[in-house]
């Protein structure tokens, strides 16, 4: 990996000396005057640069780190190697929160019915061909699983995961995407505790879904939505019911 060749820092402000390192070097990760995979330059050299202590500096690194734009990595060949954002940290705080309680089920239907009815009607409207052809595919698949029963439950929610998140790709809206992608990443977790395994619910919850393929299709953009938020609180219902006997 190549060490990056970056003489834009300048000396931290004695004021706030720790703040205007993070902001310095995050601001040259996000315009990406640094990329992707580059080696920040050396401790010493930074320190020198920025006219800091080593401790300072290790202290904004590990902020960054944090921050998940960087990686701190040891030994030969190692030092702050600049990555790429993802959603694993927002997906980790989520799955924290979800452990301690702090999101109901209640929060999570409020949300995602209307979140994914405004990410099927994205869908429905820029959707190509070749779009329709993944989902189709990805239908079938849940065709599969729906035609065998309740034993293929697991392996069901799973390719519903992967169709609601290409349904997110296909809106092409990127805050969307990131989004429901956390959010799908967890929500097994919901399912396991509070949804009812069932032929009845395998059997509509594939209509619905279904059902949105073929308004997408159509481009029909308020059927889109219309289904995917009836898919969610109908499910959601259910599980808010079962939540509330558990509580008791």
């Amino acid at each position: 990996m190549p060490e990056v060749n970056y003489t834009g820092f300048q000396k931290a402000k004695k004021s706030r000396i720790f703040q205007d390192v993070v902001d310095q070097i995050q601001e040259a990760i996000l315009t990406q005057r640094i990329n992707l995979g580059d080696k920040l330059p050396p401790e010493r050299e930074l320190c020198e640069t920025f006219n800091i202590s080593r401790g300072t500096l290790r202290e904004a690194l590990r902020v960054l780190e944090h921050k998940g734009l960087i990686e701190i990595r040891l030994g030969t060949g190692g030092g702050a190697i600049v990555k790429s954002a993802d959603s694993k940290q927002l997906t980790e705080t989520l799955a924290l929160l979800i452990k301690l309680g702090r999101v109901s089920v209640a929060d999570i239907g409020e949300f995602r019915g209307g979140i994914e009815g405004q990410i099927a009607s994205l869908a429905a409207q820029k959707a190509t061909d070749i779009d329709v052809e993944c989902l189709n595919k990805i239908l079938k698949k849940l065709k599969a699983h729906s035609d065998i029963g309740i034993s293929e439950w697991d392996n069901f929610l799973e390719v519903d995961q992967e169709f609601h998140i290409e349904v997110a790709r296909i809106a092409g809206n990127a805050l969307y995407k990131y989004v429901d992608n956390v959010v799908h990443e967890n929500i097994a977790r919901y399912f396991d505790k509070y949804l009812e395994v069932s032929e009845q619910n395998i059997l509509e919850m594939y209509n619905d879904l279904a059902g949105i393929v073929e308004a997408i299709k159509s481009k029909d953009c308020e059927l889109a939505a219309k289904v995917a938020k009836k898919h969610i609180n109908t499910f959601v219902k259910s599980m808010r019911e079962k939540e509330a006997v558990a509580a008791l």
